[in-house]
């Protein structure tokens, strides 16, 4: 077990006392999560390369599309969709590879060899899998040096250089929340470090907000249970966090104009659209404008928005007369869905699975 232990903590180390290598000329920067990667340079503002972390196939495609790929496919209805991560870790190193590969040598253009890696890992991850995160970095690709990190540290030290003199910054202590694609964290920073012993994690993230959404779809209007990457673009495009659910349900309630909340999402048809978009981009933000929050009268209702005209479909079909839909085109109408699906991060226990609320999280992280 000593031998064992040893093994575990000097597979790490290395890597952290190697990052000052004069050798390195660039540190690239990869945020390895389950639903996408994002990676880029460090020292740069915007990542360059934002890609799905999976591979897809078409049922016209006899190939796997890797990464950026599966975002410029035309044929995504029935998408079927392999991912190396499973419930936010690494179980299929051997297809992780070739989505790095594809990032590294087709998006970022580097040779991994002349750089340096700065990592960011989920929170509590075993050590079978750092040893083949290490296997990937070290042994397939070749970088210089390693750098592990996780999430809540890294937002801690963005903000806190993003506005040196604000609360956070001057303490040196923090509350992040980071809601992912598979569990959601609750971690305390202090002093820059994330306190493990104190953190709370919650089995609940973009992925089961998607599969609800599904459901509710596929009761509600079309059966939408094999769609899955269609419906990840209506839960990315269209919902939202309420700040008053209950007068958002009064409003999804009513007709015509005064519902501003409800908007039409078109499918794709595999022939003139080949990717489903939001019918009226402006009627869908109204839901969340400023202009309606400001319609809250001292009921907590809203009333009708003055600028009605946003929300009737003839100002789409005015917008772009050339792209006029056909009558038989497929829709999907969302209201009461675009703001419930998200209220499932505060309420997880509506979904049957017997999770805390993430207010009940915040409490215990607290006290301990």
């Amino acid at each position: 077990r000593e031998r064992e232990r040893e093994r575990n903590s000097s597979s790490r180390c290395p890597m952290m006392r190697r990052w000052g290598d004069p050798g390195v000329k660039a540190v690239v920067v990869l945020d390895n999560g389950a639903g996408c990667c994002k990676a880029g340079f460090a020292g740069q503002a915007d990542p360059v390369a934002v890609v799905p972390n999976c591979v897809g196939r078409s049922q016209n495609l006899k190939r796997w599309l890797i990464g950026d790929q599966v975002q410029q496919c035309d044929d995504i209805q029935g998408l079927g969709i392999r991912r190396p991560m499973d419930r936010g870790y690494l179980v299929n190193p051997d297809l992780e590879k070739e989505i790095w590969e594809r990032i590294f040598k087709s998006l970022l253009k580097i040779r991994p060899s002349d750089c340096g890696l700065l990592l960011v890992e989920p929170l509590f991850n075993l050590p079978s899998i750092q040893r083949a995160t290490d296997e990937l970095v070290f042994e397939d690709f070749g970088f210089q040096s390693l750098f592990v990190a996780d999430s809540p540290s890294l937002a801690h030290v963005y903000e806190a250089s993003r506005e040196p003199s604000s609360l956070l910054a001057r303490s040196d202590c923090s509350l992040i929340v980071d809601c992912g694609f598979s569990f959601t964290h609750v971690a305390p920073i202090f002093e820059k470090f994330t306190c493990n012993f104190a953190t709370k994690r919650l089995d609940l993230g973009g992925k089961a907000l998607t599969n609800y959404l599904k459901e509710l779809v596929s009761y509600r209007a079309w059966n939408m249970m094999d769609e899955t990457y269609i419906m990840e673009d209506v839960k990315e495009k269209l919902c939202y966090c309420s700040l008053d659910v209950a007068a958002d349900l009064e409003v999804s309630r009513k007709c015509g104009s005064k519902n501003f909340i409800q908007c039409k999402y078109v499918l794709p048809d595999g022939i003139k659209h080949k990717r489903g978009f939001v019918k009226d981009p402006e009627a869908a933000k109204a839901a969340f404008s400023q202009d309606a929050m400001d319609s809250l009268d001292t009921n907590g209702h809203r009333d009708e928005l003055q600028d009605a005209d946003l929300l009737d479909d003839v100002s789409f079909q005015a917008k772009y007369k050339d792209a006029t839909l056909p009558s038989e085109v497929q829709e999907l109408t969302l209201t009461n869905e675009r703001f419930l699906v998200p209220e499932m991060l505060f309420h997880p226990a509506d979904l049957g699975k017997g999770w805390s609320r993430s207010s009940v999280l915040w409490f215990q992280m607290i006290s301990n």
